[in-house]
Formats: C-alpha cells, structure tokens, sequence
C-alpha cells in the first residue's frame, strides 16, 4: 500500500508541475512568438522550424532505446535494487554514446547537403550553417551527457526535469526576446540557443546525482553488461519501427510544406501549430497521473474492470478533443487577426483538416497506452504502413493543393492506422473479443458532437451579436458565450447517451447510486 500511495502521490506532483509550467509557458510562447516574427522575420523562424525537423529525422537513430530502458528499469526500481540500476544505466549510456556518434556523422553527412536544401533563400549560408550545427550540438548534448534522465523518468519524477527544463527554456526564451527586440541578431539568437542547452545540462546531471547518490554509471562496462540484459535490445527493435511512424507524422509536415508551398507558409502553419500543441500539452497533463496505473489495471486481471475504465477515459477524450475542436474552430482565427495580423490567417480549408487531426489524435491518443500496457507492440507492420502512406499522398496531394494536401497525408494515415487498425488490434489480442461495440460507441459519439454543434449554430445565428475579431476584449466575450451554451449542449448529451461518460462523471463528483443507469 506505501509503495502504491507513493506511485499516485508522484503522479499528482508530475501532473501538479506540468501545469504550472503549462500556463507560464503558454503566456511566454504567445508573447515571444510574436516578438519573433516582428523582429526577425516569419523566413528565419520557418527556417529555424525547417531545420530542426531535419535534425529531429537523425534521432531515428535512438531507436526507441529510451522507451525500452525505461521499461527495463521499472522492477528493479520497485524492488530499490539499486546495483542493477547503475548496470542499466550504463547499459543505456554505453547505447546513447554510439547513438550519439552515429547522428554526429549522419548530421554531418547532412549538412553537405543543406545548400540544395535551400537553394533559394534570403539568408547567408553562414547562418544557416550556424543554426544547423548549433542546433546539431544541442541534440548530442542529450546523448553524451543527459541519458540518465531516463532514470527519472522511470521512477516517476518527471517533475524534476520539467521543473529544471522548462525554467531554463523560460530564462532562454526571456532572453532571446530580448536580443532580437535589440539587436535583431540571428547569430546571437542561435547562441543563446546552444549556450542554454549547456547550462541545462550541467545542472540537470547535478540534480541526478543529488537524487540518487548512490548511482554509479560507468559507460565503459556498458559493453559487457549489455549481454547481461538481452530484453533491451528485444523492445528496442519493436520500439524502433513504432518510432518511424511516429516521427514521420510529426516531423514530416514542415519540411513536405517547405519543398511545396515556402518557408513563409512553415511560419504560418508553425503558429497554430503552437495553439493546438499548447492545447493537446495541457490535456496530456490532466490525464498524466492517470496513466501511470494502467499497466497495473491490467496486470489484475479483471477484464471487466479494465474495460469499464477504458470506456471512461475513451468517452472522456472523445468529450474534450469535440470541446477543444468546437473552441478553436470558432476561436483561432479571430485569435491569431488580433495577434498576429490578417496576412497570418489560413484558409478554412486548412483550419479545418488541421482541426480533423487534431481530434483525432486526442480522441485516439488512450488507445496507446493500452496496448503498452498489454505489450502489444510488435505489430510493427503499423507505423511502417502509416509512414508511407502519409508520405505519398502528402506528396500527391501537395503538389496539386499545396498545404492542405501536405496535410491530407497526416491525417489518412492516421485514420487508417491509428484510428481503425489500433483499436481493432486491441480489442483482438488485448481484450480478446469482437470490436463491434467499439465502432457502434465511437459513432454515437459523433453523432452527439453533430448534433451539439448544430444545435449551437442555431442559436448562434439568431442570438449571438458579439463579434470576436474586435479586440481582445470581445473575443473574450464571444469565448465565454459560446463555451456556456456549447458546453451545457454537449455535455447533457454526453452524460444522457454515453454511458462510459456517465459512470466516469459520476465517479468523478462521487454519485455512486447513478453509476448503473
């Protein structure tokens, strides 16, 4: 029970810090992006955007070590064994140290590269250069030197690294606001960059070794005490191909929108990007603490019980991603005139496969963390599928539509693998029995979203008068307006017809006698 009250007492604090840092990073980015494109320019932060996507192409070469380590981990931290922690840990560094090598040469290689990248830009190849390996050197810092935050992460305090992280980009960002404001420097932008990825560096491994003083990691024995733990190099390779596929969808836009459209338009699609990421940051926060007790769920057994849970949370994300699609639907446009300009504004087209994605992803995004929890991830035929898929219509379809075909990619290929072949898969290996109900679920919750919404279109059309695009003010307003009544709409049509909502909500405010209606 100890060991169990300390699990929920971490998840807490880790969801805790997560928020704070949420709020004081979503003002700042706000802010600073911003100052950004007012004082360097929406090409040199397409640029900056565009490059470290190729960079984040090389990290390939982690392979998922990360996420399998971290698995390994988990029992012997449970059982504060701690010899075996050290000879995992150097395992991971020995790993890392080659990884490392590995981007170091793949990098390089890569930069021989960049003037046909970018042949036709308005920047010197000096800067680019720069950004590139500066930003080249901030990965490799992670590999060579911050690999046992791995250990942190295990143990479930990820509170310290968000907490020294995100204090060190704040300072960073403060500080690169301020040099753009006066100078306008690109090379001292970039600087500051790298200089704070050192600085975190030295005192995140400080931290660590207060923390764990008795952690003894030499990565020099990592080579002999690798044999000793075959089971990493078995999740490692299943890891590996889910880690394309996730790369892919993440890293591939911008560079697919740059070879299509501009670098102008990465900037443009790089600031709702910011909106929606900020948004899907703070649900993956709200919902940290409850994750950390799946695997346990399912270790259980009780399959009627780890079913009753998976239809709570799944109704609970499919009621936030309709709430948070609804809100930036009527809310981002408006949002992004008042703070950046009209010239910032995309098409509708684009707004709405934007906000497709968007829903999808967080209305999927619980279906992950159970099959992990089962173990069900060697259907590596998956990603590999999504990869290509995603590449060859964004291809396609980006160069008849440009950026709304770029992005028809990210959303099929999602649909397809993640949306359909997922959940069938968990259905049939995880809880073993037809999906049928499933589908027939997830369409009743659409059907409630339709509903809702045209049912707030109506009133909207004869009722609502304030007009959002005014000033922040009004936009306010018009926000407050359209969250009541959507809200109470939507969420009385939930509690009425989703009964995985209901007992969730009931749960949640302790109305026990509703549960069973």
């Amino acid at each position: 029970m100890p060991q169990q009250e300390s699990r929920v007492k971490k998840s807490l604090l880790n969801a805790r810090v997560n928020l704070i840092f949420y709020f004081l990073t979503l003002i700042l980015s706000f802010f600073s992006r911003k100052i950004f494109l007012d004082t360097l320019g929406a090409d040199f932060v397409g640029l900056t955007g565009t490059l470290q996507n190729l960079l984040g192409f090389l990290n390939l070469a982690e392979l998922g070590i990360y996420t399998a380590i971290g698995y390994v981990l988990y029992k012997p931290l449970f059982e504060h064994d701690e010899i075996k922690i050290s000879e995992i840990v150097s395992v991971l560094g020995y790993l890392y140290k080659w990884v490392g090598f590995i981007i170091l040469g793949a990098g390089i290689v890569l930069a021989c590269f960049l003037p046909l990248i970018f042949p036709n830009t308005e920047f010197e190849m000096g800067i680019i250069f720069f950004a590139y390996f500066s930003f080249l050197a901030s990965s490799l810092i992670g590999y060579f030197a911050n690999y046992k935050q791995t250990l942190l992460g295990a143990d479930q305090k990820n509170y310290v690294v968000t907490a020294y992280f995100q204090t060190a980009n704040i300072i960073k960002v403060l500080i690169q606001m301020a040099s753009a404001y006066y100078t306008g420097s690109y090379y001292l932008w970039v600087a500051i960059e790298l200089t704070f990825g050192i600085i975190y560096s030295f005192i995140l491994n400080w931290k660590i070794n207060q923390i764990y003083p008795w952690l003894r990691s030499e990565v020099r024995l990592g080579k002999q005490l690798f044999k000793k733990y075959p089971e990493v190099m078995k999740y490692t390779k299943q890891l590996f191909v889910h880690k394309i596929g996730g790369l892919v969808q993440y890293q591939a836009a911008p560079i697919l929108i740059y070879s299509f459209v501009s670098l102008k338009m990465v900037a443009y699609y790089g600031n709702y990007s910011i909106v929606i990421d900020k948004v899907q940051t703070l649900i993956n926060s709200l919902f940290t603490g409850i994750e950390a007790g799946i695997g346990n769920l399912i270790a259980e057994g009780n399959q009627i019980k780890i079913e009753k849970v998976f239809w709570e949370i799944n109704s609970v994300r499919y009621y936030i991603a309709g709430f948070v699609i609804f809100l930036i639907y009527h809310l981002v446009n408006p949002f992004v005139f008042l703070w950046l300009g009209e010239e910032y504004i995309l098409s509708n087209t684009v707004v709405v496969i934007i906000l497709l994605n968007t829903y999808l992803r967080i209305s999927n995004g619980y279906n992950a963390s159970f099959l992990f929890g089962y173990g069900l991830f060697y259907d590596t035929w998956a990603p590999l599928t999504e990869a290509a898929i995603n590449i060859v219509i964004a291809i396609v379809c980006g160069s008849i539509w440009g950026l709304s075909g770029v992005l028809l990619g990210n959303v099929i290929s999602f649909l397809l693998i993640v949306c359909i072949w997922k959940p069938f898969f968990l259905y049939w290996k995880g809880f073993k029995k037809r999906s049928t109900s499933y589908w027939f679920n997830i369409l009743k919750y659409l059907a409630i979203l339709a509903v809702s919404w045209y049912s707030f279109i109506l009133i909207d059309k004869n009722f609502i008068t304030v007009s959002p695009n005014q000033n922040y003010k009004s936009l306010i307003f018009y926000a407050v307006i359209i969250t009541f009544i959507f809200g109470v709409i939507f969420s009385l049509m939930m509690f009425a017809v989703g009964k995985g909502f209901r007992s969730f909500t009931c749960r949640f405010f302790k109305i026990e006698k509703w549960i069973k209606i």
